[in-house]
């Protein structure tokens, strides 16, 4: 049997076969060893909340199989220009005045441009930097020089899943590929800003894409400083909407296993917490699971997802408490 050792098991040369073996294990032990673990790295009565915000909205050029916002799609996501910065930084404020220590923008781009828009998310950074809010974007593929624009501008964490595993990729997307997803993590790290990357199960995939997924992200040079992980929501009108809820402890044993291999990250319970009662939730919190979304619109990105006050109430049902984080607006000799 393998032995995890806590702090002393950060690694970066996984095999899928040892990934297997944690996956695998009697569910009990594997949460049992992933909470031990969590336990080494983390406070386990704290959790961060984040609050995502769709700046802009549907039209995406893309044609990734679950997601509402891609324009071939006949759903009924209404297409959204990109909010005034206003609006944004109100929306801002009002997240961190409800506990909020991460707001995170999110666009539907297939890819950042160099126009007025993309001057416009640098001042949304700016401004939502100097409130001393962690400040997150997932705008799409990223060149190196954009990335620096936006760590200049107060930047500290950029979001882009991989999705799925390599294997299974063209299985979901066809519009870009897999090593375009890495080439974006690269430049998001050569600027300095810290990586959001995980995937969604339920896709469709086998066990062995999710521990790909997961050796692929265990395996970098550095661990992502975020790790999300989601279920499949089931968008009408989307090539996936028919396929089923993905079960509970699939999310769990999911969530184990990255804790255990990702210790150092944050394990970011997301899209289909809403599918998700609050005992299950629980057990997504003892294997290790340590920061969620949540919003006023009750929404995740264009998906339903719970509302503040109902996770409130849920922290303070389970002893846990929302992450403080400390921070002053930053600048780019900070990172």
């Amino acid at each position: 049997m393998m032995e995890i050792k806590g702090k002393k098991a950060l690694r970066h040369d996984w095999t899928k076969e040892e990934l297997l073996e944690i996956y695998n294990k009697p569910l009990l032990e594997l949460v049992y060893l992933a909470a031990s673990v969590h336990r080494e790295w983390h406070n386990p009565e704290e959790v961060q909340i984040s609050t995502l915000l769709s700046v802009k909205t549907g039209g995406c050029p893309e044609d990734c199989s679950y997601c509402g916002q891609a324009a071939r799609y006949h759903t009924d996501i209404k297409v959204q220009a990109l909010l005034p910065t206003e609006t944004v930084l109100a929306h801002a404020q009002k997240a961190k005045d409800s506990g909020s220590s991460r707001f995170c923008m999110a666009a539907a781009w297939r890819e950042v441009r160099d126009n007025r828009d993309f001057d416009r998310i640098i001042e949304m950074v700016k401004g939502v930097n100097e409130m001393g809010l962690e400040v997150c974007c997932t705008l799409g593929m990223l060149t190196e020089s954009q990335a620096q624009r936006l760590q200049e501008a107060g930047l500290y964490a950029y979001n882009h899943n991989l999705d799925t595993s390599e294997e299974f990729y063209d299985e979901i997307i066809s519009t870009r590929r897999f090593d375009n997803r890495i080439e974006t993590i690269k430049n998001v790290r050569k600027a300095g800003i810290t990586v959001c990357s995980g995937g969604i199960i339920g896709l469709g995939e086998k066990p062995e894409d999710r521990i790909s997924m997961l050796r692929t992200l265990a395996n970098m040079e550095k661990h992502p400083e975020s790790v999300p992980i989601n279920a499949l929501a089931r968008v009408a009108g989307t090539p996936l909407e028919f396929l089923p809820k993905v079960d509970v402890w699939e999310m769990v044993r999911m969530i184990a296993t990255a804790r255990i291999v990702l210790p150092s990250s944050m394990v970011r319970l997301s899209a289909g917490r809403i599918e998700m009662n609050e005992v299950e939730q629980a057990w997504c919190f003892m294997a290790g699971a340590n920061s969620i979304f949540t919003g006023e619109r009750e929404t995740l990105l264009v998906t339903p997802n719970p509302g503040v006050d109902e996770d409130m109430s849920m922290l303070s049902n389970l002893g846990l408490r929302p992450m403080v984080v400390k921070r002053e607006a930053f600048c780019n000799s900070s990172l």
